[in-house]
């Protein structure tokens, strides 16, 4: 997979997204794929309009701390404390229209670590889910596809960064391949040399030190395969997602109104200062 003239490219034209529609939807969209299991959300009380504010001052923050550490940064990103990512060599590229959300207490690290000239490499495709504490290091080359979705605490690493014998050395290496569409589970660790088929889940906390194939569930340390995905089910990806942007935007810009329209100034300083039992 060529990063440098992916897939990706040819479907610029088909969207149009400017950063209003992704910072309207940068916590929601976090919560669809990252906290499904959270039944209640706590209450924002922040005005919308500041809200607003503080979304774009995030993109507006990635842009300039975070995208000249990148060799391509794709369009349309939407960041939660991107602070709280850290960029170390490269080259680094990402595609198109991603979410990445960090946390203070679960920083993302995107890292190239190599002692040979030409060799360590990141490339991340479009449509992509990154959660807090993911961290993705190189020493060869890992190249992840389009609509990937990945956990929180997710390792991907294609280097021992140690040999067995020879622990003042670098270890082994091998590239590291993640088709389109896959889904990587909480703490999945992958390893060196570990290429992923398109469609297939990574189970929580599994050990991935074999090559999946397309369309299965694996899981366990060492993973193996657990189960064949339906070839007759539609598979919805996260670019479908986006697809429908004219309206998404528009819907999610009234529900955010709805929800936040009783919040003030006022409200939002005293729950700050003086918080009450069920803020």
């Amino acid at each position: 997979m060529d990063c440098g003239a992916r897939k990706g490219l040819s479907q610029r034209h088909h969207f149009k997204h400017n950063h209003e529609i992704h910072e309207t939807h940068e916590v929601k969209n976090s919560c669809v794929f990252a906290c499904k299991t959270t039944a209640i959300m706590r209450k924002d009380h922040r005005p919308y309009s500041l809200k607003k504010a503080y979304l774009k001052f995030q993109n507006l923050y990635a842009n300039h701390f975070l995208a000249p550490h990148f060799e391509r940064f794709g369009r349309g990103h939407a960041f939660m404390r991107p602070w709280y990512v850290e960029v170390f060599g490269g080259p680094v590229e990402i595609g198109d229209y991603a979410t990445i959300i960090a946390t203070r207490d679960q920083v993302v690290r995107l890292s190239v670590w190599s002692v040979q000239e030409g060799r360590g490499g990141i490339c991340i495709g479009s449509y992509g889910l990154i959660c807090p504490g993911v961290r993705i290091s190189s020493g060869s080359r890992i190249t992840i596809g389009d609509n990937c979705m990945m956990a929180g605490g997710v390792y991907i690493t294609d280097a021992d960064w140690h040999g067995i014998y020879d622990r003042a050395g670098f270890g082994r290496t091998l590239p590291v391949s993640i088709s389109d569409n896959v889904w990587i589970g909480d703490r999945a660790m992958i390893g060196k040399g570990v290429s992923i088929g398109e469609n297939s889940i990574i189970g929580a906390g599994s050990v991935v030190m074999h090559s999946v194939p397309a369309n299965v569930i694996a899981a366990g340390n060492p993973a193996r395969v657990i189960r064949e995905l339906d070839p007759e089910q539609e598979m919805r990806t996260r670019r479908d997602w986006f697809s429908a942007h004219t309206r998404l935007s528009a819907e999610l810009a009234a529900w955010d109104r709805a929800m936040l329209k009783d919040n003030t100034l006022l409200k939002w300083l005293r729950y700050l200062f003086f918080p009450k039992k069920g803020d």
